[in-house]
């Protein structure tokens, strides 16, 4: 079965020369094949006389065009397509009902798509042009569990609520406190218990503009948990959040599906994922060409299979590397001699809020995860090193010369006009370089939109857009603030081998401030940890090994990680279980050695 997909928002046809038509053979045969409809404003092809030589794909200078051959079997099991030569998902999800089902697999192959039809947002058309019935899409799934499922949505039996995935724009939309916004928002009559546990019942009162990213995150999750509804879909509901902040977000989840509730599930950091589910769907494809749903797994089965890039049962390897984890990290070695940056002990105050940090200082060649809960003055330690506040106390030292680059939090557009080539140009990127695309450009997934308008970008693609601003500026130190935010499992992964690599090989020191553990396990050679009374007071650790500042961390939280014995991941344990009870009383943790999963949270 071939498949000819073209994405809309890569064809320029206006800055082309047309070359997927020119040197089309088919068309050079005398045949139409590949042609312009200037309706559509884009190339289209016919997948019945294509021939599948790939010329096109090679010639378009956009990347937009993608032939595919895929199994004939799956040519039955087409639930949905986005019109002539648009992307197209096999099989759905299924959703259980008094169970929290998650989806992983890379941005771009359905996972959105998916929560849609689940919501009723968009109705299936089963790959026909015309759209389908109800009574076809019913056959369609005849002898499934989604055949009762489709059928109560479609007698209008259920209701959907769906917690968006971006939240930066709910200020622009919602006005009010919040405490205000819950009200009207609440059907259900349990915003107070809800505030209460998602820890937002003392910003009740707080307007929703003064939100910081991770508040916002709460609001909209408990906004979501206050409508009355049968399904509860949740996009992404641990971005901008903390540790802390994420098992409180996943514990209310579970709690939904404890009443009976159907609830589907997006999230990219599989620790959180892992914790929250009971089973899981791996979505793989091409990315905006085509996407297929596997079949449900238990949770620690599925994101085992995701890791790998292999599912055994379907015999599909969909990755061609494995994503790995250590067990045992290095300790920080003293290199006085590469010193980048130091600072002495500093002191900042901002707004009521009081900072303290312990001397430390940063060598060449090291990445330092910097972890904490919101509101503890992770950035505004960040802007003291970059030079946008002056300590009160204390001083800040970089070596004659250094340079500094900066990724914001928040990423706003304003600014950010014109297409991402112009975007990366202005803010200093050569682009023209081939060892940036092959070091920058390629590994981060940007070389596909080099052409489009910053405007028409996904968080995830601004997000990258923003860390290959800050990476392929010349700098010695680097320093990104979340930089994984709305990336999925693979993007995370890639990011953490593009910091690496390039820290390595320029000498430069790069801090990451990051909530997502498995993404600092991953990326960081030393930690600094903050800890205090958010809003309040926070205090910095000096960089601490590894090891060290992750059971630091976790002691604060009272949060302990086991090793899954297969692939080495992280998983949360159970409070209050054997195994959390012994890792507690021996200090360890995170970094354990590996255990049996049998028995293992008591």
């Amino acid at each position: 079965m071939r498949l000819a997909v073209i994405e809309p928002s890569l064809c320029r046809i206006d800055k082309c020369a047309h070359e997927c038509v020119r040197f089309c053979p088919v068309n050079r045969a005398g045949a139409k094949c590949v042609w312009i409809d200037e309706e559509l404003r884009r190339a289209v092809i016919d997948e019945r006389l294509c021939v599948g030589c790939g010329i096109c794909v090679r010639k378009c200078p956009f990347s937009a065009i993608h032939i595919v051959n895929l199994p004939e079997r799956l040519s039955g099991e087409l639930v949905h397509r986005y019109g002539p030569n648009g992307f197209e998902l096999f099989r759905l999800p299924i959703p259980k009902r008094g169970a929290v089902v998650g989806l992983i697999g890379s941005n771009g192959v359905g996972k959105s798509t998916s929560l849609r039809i689940l919501s009723g947002e968009l109705k299936p058309n089963l790959g026909r042009p015309g759209g389908a019935e109800w009574d076809e899409i019913i056959r369609f799934f005849r002898g499934s569990e989604l055949q009762t499922y489709f059928q109560q949505l479609a007698d209008g039996g259920l209701r959907a609520v769906r917690k968006p995935q971006e939240i930066d724009a709910i200020p622009r939309y919602v006005k009010g406190t919040v405490g205000e916004v819950l009200g009207r928002v609440d059907e259900r009559g349990v915003s107070r218990e809800v505030a209460s546990s998602l820890g937002l019942d003392k910003l009740m009162g707080r307007e929703v503009k003064h939100l910081s990213g991770g508040e916002l995150q709460k609001l909209a999750v408990a906004a979501a948990m206050c409508r009355d509804a049968d399904i509860y879909i949740f996009d992404e509901p641990s971005s901008y959040l903390d540790v802390r902040e994420r098992l409180r977000v996943a514990r209310a989840i579970r709690g939904l599906a404890g009443s009976g509730k159907y609830v589907v599930v997006v999230e990219h950091d599989l620790a959180i994922l892992d914790y929250m589910c009971d089973y899981v769907h791996v979505l793989y494809g091409e990315p905006g060409a085509f996407g297929i749903v596997s079949l449900p797994r238990g949770v620690r089965v599925g994101i085992n299979a995701f890791l790998r890039g292999m599912l055994k049962e379907e015999n599909v390897r969909f990755r061609e590397y494995e994503i790995k984890f250590n067990v045992k990290p290095p300790e920080r070695a003293k290199l006085p001699e590469r010193v980048v940056a130091r600072w002495s002990a500093l002191e900042k105050s901002l707004d009521g809020f009081r900072l303290s940090v312990e001397p430390g200082e940063v060598y060449a060649g090291e990445v330092i995860g910097v972890l904490g809960p919101n509101g503890i003055g992770k950035t505004t330690f960040v802007r003291m090193l970059v030079g946008e506040l002056t300590p009160d106390s204390g001083s800040v030292e970089v070596r004659p010369g250094v340079r500094l680059s900066y990724k914001p939090q928040i990423i706003g557009r304003e600014g950010m006009e014109g297409t991402v080539r112009e975007v990366l140009a202005r803010a200093g990127v050569d682009t023209s370089s081939s060892i940036t695309w092959s070091e920058l450009i390629q590994p981060l997934g940007l070389h596909k939109l080099m052409e489009r308008e910053v405007s028409e970008l996904s968080g995830g693609e601004l997000q990258r857009v923003a860390v290959a601003a800050a990476l392929g500026r010349e700098a010695d130190v680097y320093l990104l603030d979340e930089p994984m935010a709305y990336l999925d499992v693979e993007q995370r992964y890639a990011v953490t081998r593009v910091v690496r690599k390039l820290t390595k090989e320029r000498g430069a020191a790069t801090i990451v401030v990051e909530h997502d553990l498995m993404a600092q396990d991953l990326i960081a050679d030393s930690v600094i940890v903050f800890s205090g009374e958010p809003g309040v007071r926070g205090e910095a650790s000096t960089p601490l090994g590894l090891r060290q500042g992750f059971n630091r961390l976790l002691a604060e939280l009272g949060v302990t990680f086991r090793r899954d014995p297969d692939t080495l991941r992280p998983r949360v344990n159970k409070e209050g279980s054997r195994l959390d009870r012994y890792l507690k009383s021996i200090g360890e943790y995170y970094f354990t050695a590996e255990v049996e999963e049998e028995g293992e949270e008591g």
